[in-house]
């Protein structure tokens, strides 16, 4: 099981979770790539802190909307996403290669990967983009997402996310931010309910009914509060289990050859 987690996520002075804690636990790091948050000092900052401990390298896409912090659903034309995703993952290659690295999957942030789940239109373009700058890139996300059943008819390579702590509906969708017990934060609790999810292929849903969750990847948000200790329990809970920790499927951290260019979609 891939362990995953949201870092570079501060910008300028202000920062927002612990980048170096967390790069000590996980096995696939998601950057933020400078829209919803980050910026160029912080990208190569965690790209050169994950290099060194052979934490994959993922680009953490969302909607430009640093005000927002990526959580506003952002109606912007199919065109238009596909060449911000493309100046995102553009901007966080560029770090990783003068780190020695590359960026080996996709994952989108917040309101974007939400839309992601239902919004056709956005979905083409985000796997628009994705073919565009490097086929060979993975993509993470929930399961049942159109944008993932795009990515796979396109050939891209589709892993499954899950969330260490959040809730989950009965439909096996998050539970919005907003509503009460939608994030979790007991340490024993999460790293219990990650084993279960792991070695069981199921969660309790907020309204107590098993949810059948298909996962590669479990997610530690980076500005959960303790989410060091989360992920620490996590992690031990699972090697206890006899889960093996380990990206899943990523390409290792090895110089950037640049992006091929294949045909866009529906050309």
């Amino acid at each position: 099981m891939d362990l995953n987690a949201d870092l570079g996520e501060g910008f300028g002075h202000w920062t927002m979770g612990d980048d170096l804690g967390l790069l000590d636990v996980v096995t696939s790091a998601n950057v933020a790539c400078g829209h919803h948050a980050g910026d160029p000092d912080t990208m190569r900052r965690v790209c050169a802190l994950a290099a060194a401990r052979g934490v994959a390298l993922g680009a953490h896409v969302g909607y430009r909307d640093l005000a927002g912090f990526g959580r506003r659903f952002i109606d912007v034309a199919p065109d238009t996403l596909t060449n911000e995703v493309l100046c995102q993952l553009g901007a966080l290659a560029a770090c990783a290669a003068v780190e020695g690295a590359r960026i080996s999957y996709v994952k989108p942030h917040g309101a974007l990967y939400n839309a992601l789940v239902r919004h056709e239109a956005q979905a083409d373009a985000v796997v628009d983009a994705v073919r565009l700058f490097d086929p060979r890139l993975a993509v993470l996300g929930l399961p049942g997402a159109v944008w993932l059943k795009r990515a796979a008819v396109a050939g891209l390579s589709v892993r499954y996310e899950a969330f260490a702590d959040r809730a989950y509906t009965a439909s096996g969708t998050l539970v919005p931010r907003g509503l009460p017990g939608a994030v979790l934060h007991q340490p024993a609790e999460i790293a219990e309910r990650c084993v279960q999810l792991a070695t069981e292929g199921w969660v309790r849903g907020i309204d107590g009914r098993a949810v059948t969750v298909r996962a590669d990847s479990i997610c530690v948000h980076g500005d959960t509060p303790g989410a060091v200790a989360v992920a620490r329990a996590v992690r031990a809970a699972l090697e206890a289990a006899g889960v093996e920790v380990a990206a899943a499927g990523n390409r290792p951290n090895e110089g950037w050859s640049g992006p091929r260019t294949p045909d866009r979609i529906g050309a």
